[in-house]
């Protein structure tokens, strides 16, 4: 392919914030009255209002909070955590290469600007993107392809010549419908046939090169 830009994933492709989403999502179930037995009862690569409506019908919970109050309700619960999270390895070299090689570097996250802002200014590295695009700037959240089409219009590129970094079903499928390249990044290779659409699956950053997205 034509490389002219990457598009990254924040939630567990650029960082590792699993940990921290589980806490959240277990704090507010808690305030319901669930005591969740999984580490994470929330469906990763899944936007919070849509996990929380299906949470509330997973636990039958009752509750006269809306989903949208669930969702602040998580948002501002994570952003308690954001000091336990960190940047996957390889990620900050990977980026490097790719500027190096000319190729524009984006951000579509399915997280509020308010909670990407924090964890970027947090982290140091609110730099590190050109274009950044949230799930407030669209209607439909993935797997629906719009915030990789949005990202790609912000940089006035074609969608196959855009490259998107995943490591969820959702990600990847809607990289998949948005016409882009896509590589998944599963480190412990347990989502193998869940990431079957994604034009490559790899361990980690240290795998990818620009010679191989080029030869994707």
């Amino acid at each position: 392919m034509k490389l002219s830009a990457a598009i990254f994933d924040l939630d567990g492709t650029v960082i590792d914030s699993e940990g921290a989403w589980g806490k959240a999502f277990h704090n507010i179930l808690k305030s319901l009255g669930i005591d969740a037995r999984e580490t994470h009862p929330e469906e990763v690569g899944v936007e919070v209002k849509e996990n929380w409506r299906r949470l509330l019908i997973r636990f039958d919970i009752k509750t006269e909070k809306t989903l949208d109050d669930l969702r602040s309700l998580t948002y501002s619960e994570y952003m308690n955590f954001i000091p336990e999270i960190s940047i996957n390895d390889g990620v900050l070299e990977f980026i490097e290469n790719l500027k190096d090689s000319g190729a524009l570097v984006a951000l579509a996250t399915s997280t509020s600007w308010e909670v990407t802002n924090k964890v970027l200014n947090s982290l140091k590295i609110e730099e590190l993107f050109t274009y950044i695009t949230t799930g407030e700037e669209v209607i439909n959240e993935k797997p629906a392809p719009d915030i990789f089409l949005m990202a790609a219009e912000k940089m006035n590129l074609d969608p196959e010549n855009c490259l998107v970094l995943e490591d969820s079903h959702s990600g990847v499928e809607a990289a998949s419908e948005a016409e882009m390249k896509v590589i998944a990044i599963d480190p412990e290779e347990k989502d193998s046939k869940s990431l079957s659409k994604a034009n490559l699956v790899v361990g980690g950053f240290s795998e990818i090169s620009v010679k191989i997205i080029e030869e994707l």
